[in-house]
């Protein structure tokens, strides 16, 4: 897998899809705040409904997430993007609507969060298989580390700003601002021309079989699966954390949104950074070792956030969540371009489908864990559980290190 730089000016398309991305990332690392502050401190949910919450805002990659790739390999992906992005748009103005009516129920946030799900599903998928018939399989890396960077400087800026703006001006509002980023998105996504958006080669398959040849590609490649097993296992995880922090924040420490926000937003740090040296670590150490080894590193600063509390734990526990965003950030770079370089165009949808399914499948069962220990055992339980699976995630890669070293090199 090459590690050069790319030319200085990408395609066309290219920048659209970036552009889109970046606008809607703004709003959206602002609403992911947004909802659970809404649910906790205005509608007076329970750890329970937290973790219900947390589990219907990525159950539709369970429900949907594998036929999703089957039929964003059939239908051209500028139009799946378009839409995804309206339809989310759509969803997140009904909440600050529906508030402001005052009839706003948990029912109905429960309702948003999941057919936001389903949008979104089919968006993730969408924009992560488009992105080798945009620029070519070699510059796969540096437009990942691109996309990746942006991302965590959004997350740093949307998170730490997100938390303020909420604790100011409210809950609703932010969804609104979440709402007009995802119409603004699907606005400049309709500048991509058909035929960059398209996909390269049709399915010709009965349903069941094209979805079945995705499933097998990744779970039967040496490289694969060790890859979905180590990153679902980070996603379960990390998510066992992330679901109580909100509970952790406002309610037993006794801080606004405005500190968890500047909390969560340490995390895009960590991200930011990650993605930053991804490819110069790749480079040095080789793209086999970049997989694993930053894993092996932080094992412990899971442990430090479990620990989380006022005074010098809360600045420990910062650099925990630091260290845990920084080998995200770089899996997230080398992993994604990885499986995108292995997998030719006309099982890209059904690759990316069936890797949604699994981590973000793994998100959705990490929240419901979440919301059984803190609702039975406490919010904290949630958060050494966390602490201890992080800390093995690294092992999976670690054992089929030749096999990725071998594939990375073709």
């Amino acid at each position: 897998m090459t590690t050069t730089a790319p030319p200085a000016r990408w395609p066309r398309a290219f920048r659209h899809v970036y552009a889109a991305n970046l606008v809607e990332g703004v709003g959206f690392q602002v609403g992911q705040l947004a909802v659970p502050v809404l649910a906790v401190s205005v509608l007076a949910a329970t750890p329970g409904q937290v973790g219900l919450l947390a589990v219907l805002s990525t159950a539709a990659f369970l429900l949907i997430g594998l036929p999703a790739g089957v039929w964003v390999d059939r239908i051209p992906r500028r139009t799946v993007l378009v839409t995804a992005g309206l339809a989310c748009a759509a969803l997140y103005a009904s909440v600050p609507l529906a508030r402001w009516a005052g009839g706003l129920t948990l029912g109905q946030l429960y309702a948003v969060v999941l057919l936001v799900g389903v949008a979104t599903v089919f968006g993730d998928v969408a924009s992560q298989s488009v992105l080798p018939e945009l620029i070519g399989r070699e510059r796969l890396v540096a437009a990942n580390s691109l996309l990746m960077t942006t991302n965590a400087t959004v997350q740093i800026g949307g998170r730490g700003l997100g938390g303020l703006f909420v604790q100011a001006l409210g809950a609703p509002l932010a969804l609104a601002l979440n709402a007009v980023t995802h119409l603004l998105a699907a606005v400049v996504l309709t500048r991509v021309r058909p035929a960059a958006a398209a996909t390269g080669t049709r399915p010709t398959g009965g349903f069941g079989r094209e979805l079945g040849e995705g499933v097998r590609h990744v779970l039967g490649r040496g490289v694969l699966r060790p890859l979905a097993v180590s990153l679902a296992g980070v996603n379960l995880t990390v998510n066992l954390m992330t679901t109580m922090l909100p509970l952790v924040f406002l309610r037993e420490l006794g801080l606004g949104a405005g500190a968890l926000g500047l909390f969560l937003a340490v995390g895009g740090v960590g991200a930011l950074l990650g993605a930053m040296t991804a490819r110069p670590l790749a480079a040095r150490i080789g793209v086999g070792r970049t997989l694993w080894l930053p894993g092996l590193l932080v094992a412990p600063a899971g442990a430090l956030v479990a620990m989380i509390d006022r005074g010098p734990w809360l600045w420990s526990a910062g650099l925990g969540w630091l260290a845990l965003a920084w080998r995200t950030g770089i899996g997230n770079v080398i992993g994604v371009s990885l499986r995108q370089r292995v997998t030719p165009d006309r099982l890209l949808g059904r690759m990316n489908a069936t890797f949604r399914f699994l981590l973000t499948g793994a998100i959705a069962v990490g929240a419901g864990l979440a919301g059984l220990l803190g609702q039975y055992a406490g919010p904290r339980v949630p958060l050494w559980a966390g602490a201890i699976g992080a800390a093995l995630t690294w092992l999976p890669l670690y054992r089929a290190r030749e096999r990725v070293t071998g594939e990375a090199r073709r």
